[in-house]
């Protein structure tokens, strides 16, 4: 027998159905939920264009979203892998979006229950030949040297010792302006992001001279005055596509980057400068709660929360250890 709570939901749900508004307008209200959770811009527009994927699909097989159940989604996961060909991690994230959407549907009361879980536990997995077998790709110092020494164009050699140098997020990066620089203390103002909390980062002589030199060469690209540090070839602002393509031909170039390879080791993106960032300077001695500190680490242990790092003592920890390259 159903109990009452059961009968009072179910009736919910029903009177909910009867004045359904439209996709669109459900996609809408999710998002608005997306930037209440707090959620960065660049996460919301990855689930926003995986879901759009997933409503083509429905609407090409003139499918329900509301009624989908494990046989439209294991139809959807075939599209995505035999159709669209579409490696492992993609389809991760995928389904990962599609959750997110779903669950944001069964708290409003739009479906009973979300449909995705279950499938992604069965199905939505990485199968690893070992432990190592999914890290992200780690170069040695010498390898970054190399990487950097032979990416002729200026701009993108900048832009890949500035993500190595500083360990900031590809995002964090093309959100940069010429006038965050501070070259006395040789410092950069970050804009404030919900992933981090330190703000300040710093860079050290070789870094400066490699920006220095793109500085000059950006004069005769500015044609639109941007007052962004990094340009395209038409004078905008450069974006995550830019960097991600100016870092892969550089890598693919000296061999540190293979776009055939399914195997996550094997390519080399703008997030493998963070993990070099981090892994060096700890090889290096940094302290951790350092390390932290210029990553922009939320804080969870009370002794983190109420030690109070001096910025000049963390300037002279960084200069200290981040790793010379000769550049």
């Amino acid at each position: 027998m159903m109990r009452a709570s059961d009968m009072e939901f179910e009736t919910s749900l029903r009177s909910s159905r009867e004045s359904l508004p439209d996709i669109n307008y459900l996609i809408e209200e999710y998002k608005d939920d997306c930037e209440r959770r707090g959620l960065t811009r660049e996460t919301i527009r990855r689930y926003l264009s995986s879901i759009g994927i997933f409503v083509q699909y429905l609407e090409t097989n003139e499918l329900d979203l509301l009624s989908s159940d494990r046989d439209i989604l294991r139809g959807f996961l075939d599209y995505l892998r035999r159709d669209r060909k579409i490696k492992q991690r993609t389809v991760e994230n995928y389904f990962a979006a599609l959750s997110s959407f779903y669950e944001f549907l069964e708290y409003e009361r739009y479906i009973g229950k979300n449909p995705v879980q279950s499938i992604r536990k069965r199905y939505i997995r990485r199968f690893k030949d070992n432990d190592e077998g999914q890290m992200r790709k780690l170069i040695s110092v010498e390898e970054m040297t190399h990487l950097i020494n032979s990416t002729m164009d200026v701009r993108d050699r900048a832009v890949i010792t500035l993500l190595a140098k500083t360990g900031i997020r590809r995002r964090e990066l093309i959100t940069l302006d010429v006038d965050d620089i501070d070259w006395l203390e040789q410092s950069i103002r970050l804009k404030p992001t919900p992933k981090r909390t330190n703000r300040i980062v710093f860079f050290d002589d070789e870094t400066a001279f490699i920006l220095k030199r793109w500085l000059r060469s950006r004069e005769s690209r500015n044609g639109g005055k941007s007052k962004a540090l990094f340009i395209n070839s038409t004078g905008g602002r450069l974006n995550r596509n830019g960097v991600y393509t100016a870092v892969i031909k550089a890598a693919e170039f000296v061999g540190l980057h293979d776009p055939h390879s399914d195997r996550m080791e094997d390519h080399f993106s703008p997030h493998c400068c963070r993990h070099w960032f981090t892994t060096h300077l700890r090889r290096a001695g940094m302290p951790r709660e350092f390390i932290q500190e210029l990553r922009g680490d939320v804080r969870k242990e009370a002794i983190d929360i109420y030690d109070h790092i001096d910025r000049k003592e963390l300037r002279e920890s960084y200069l200290a250890h981040i790793p010379q390259l000769g550049i």
